[in-house]
């Protein structure tokens, strides 16, 4: 009797750059920690009603770009974020978020501390939130 084991930190996405797998030609994989981390970048700058089939997967975060660059806003995109991974990212656990005005840069470095599940190592994603016309 063959068992079907599964490892749990064996999380595999698409390389968003489509670079090539050497030894296939087809897209190249990014596999654990850095897949995970792809997730988070991906829903935090999600709309709602992005992803078909599924329309309450989604993000506030880009909508909020578009109010005054002040403290309530970085407060505001912090929730959103949060939010955003404790209900659509299972595989990681938040430690924190800071947010941070760029008023020079018309946007918001927010830096995200969480663990990967079955990992004990902090990872921490640094995204830079700027609105798009």
């Amino acid at each position: 009797m063959v068992q079907n084991i599964t490892r749990d930190n064996d999380w595999s996405d698409l390389d968003l750059n489509f670079g090539l797998h050497p030894g296939t030609n087809d897209v190249s994989k990014v596999k654990g920690p850095q897949a995970v981390g792809r997730a988070i970048r991906n829903l935090v700058l999600m709309h709602f009603y992005d992803k078909p089939f599924n329309p309450q997967i989604g993000s506030n975060a880009t909508k909020l770009l578009f109010e005054n660059i002040n403290p309530l806003t970085a407060i505001h995109l912090q929730n959103a974020i949060e939010e955003v991974i404790i209900n659509f990212e299972p595989r990681a656990s938040i430690m924190g978020v800071n947010v941070k005005q760029v008023p020079d840069e018309n946007g918001y470095s927010a830096e995200i501390i969480y663990t990967v599940k079955n990992l004990m190592n902090p990872i921490r994603t640094t995204l830079f939130l700027e609105r798009i016309r």
